[in-house]
C-alpha cells in the first residue's frame, strides 16, 4: 500500500512542481503520516481526523476488524514504524473524545522537539461521523488554506466566540 501511494505522492508532485498536502481518516491517516516521513520534499502537510497513532496498536476498537479482513498481526504491521513520532512537516490531528473506535488518546499528537508546527483541533463526533462534521471540514479547509511555508496554529477565537465552542481547547 506504502509503495502504490509513494509512487502517487511522487507523481502528483512532480506534475504540479509543487509538494502535496496529504489528509487521512482513520487508518488513512496512519498512511499520510508515514509517507510525510518517508517523503518530506514532496509533502506540504498532513491533516488526519480520527487516526489512531499515539497509543498502542489493540488501543482501538477495530484492531480485530482489521486483522480478520486483513490476515495480518497488527502488532507486527506497526513494529517497524514510529508511529507516535510526527512528521517533520506541519501536521494536524483532528480528533474526538466521542469517536467510540479510536481512544482519544490515541488521536493526539504530543508536541514534538523536531517539528514545532503541530497541533491537534478537538471537534464533537463520532468515528465514521467525523469525515462528515462541518466542524472537522472547517478546520481541514482553515489548515489547506494556509500558505506553504506560512504555517500558524489553528485560531480558536473569533465568530463572536463561537469557534471556541465548537473547537475546545485541547490542554484544557
Amino acid at each position: 500500500m506504502l509503495e502504490a501511494a509513494k509512487r502517487q505522492v511522487q507523481e502528483a508532485c512532480d506534475a504540479s512542481g509543487r509538494k502535496v498536502s496529504l489528509l487521512g481518516w482513520s487508518l488513512g491517516g496512519v498512511y499520510a503520516r508515514e509517507l510525510a516521513k518517508e517523503m518530506p520534499d514532496c509533502v506540504r502537510g498532513v491533516i488526519t481526523l480520527g487516526t489512531p497513532f499515539a497509543g498502542p496498536p489493540r488501543s482501538t476498537n477495530a484492531w480485530r476488524i482489521y486483522e480478520l479482513t486483513s490476515g495480518r498481526n497488527i502488532e507486527r504491521e506497526t513494529a517497524q514504524y514510529n508511529l507516535p513520532e510526527a512528521p517533520p512537516v506541519p501536521t494536524t490531528s483532528i480528533w474526538s473524545r466521542s469517536d467510540g473506535i479510536v481512544a482519544w488518546q490515541g488521536s493526539f499528537q504530543h508536541p514534538a522537539d523536531h517539528n514545532p508546527h503541530t497541533e491537534n483541533i478537538e471537534v464533537v463526533a463520532s468515528h465514521i461521523g467525523i469525515g462528515l462534521n462541518p466542524s472537522a471540514w472547517w478546520a481541514v479547509a482553515d489548515r489547506l488554506a494556509q500558505p506553504e511555508g506560512g504555517w500558524a496554529p489553528f485560531d480558536r477565537s473569533g465568530l463572536f466566540g463561537l469557534k471556541g465552542l465548537l473547537y475546545p481547547d485541547p490542554h484544557r
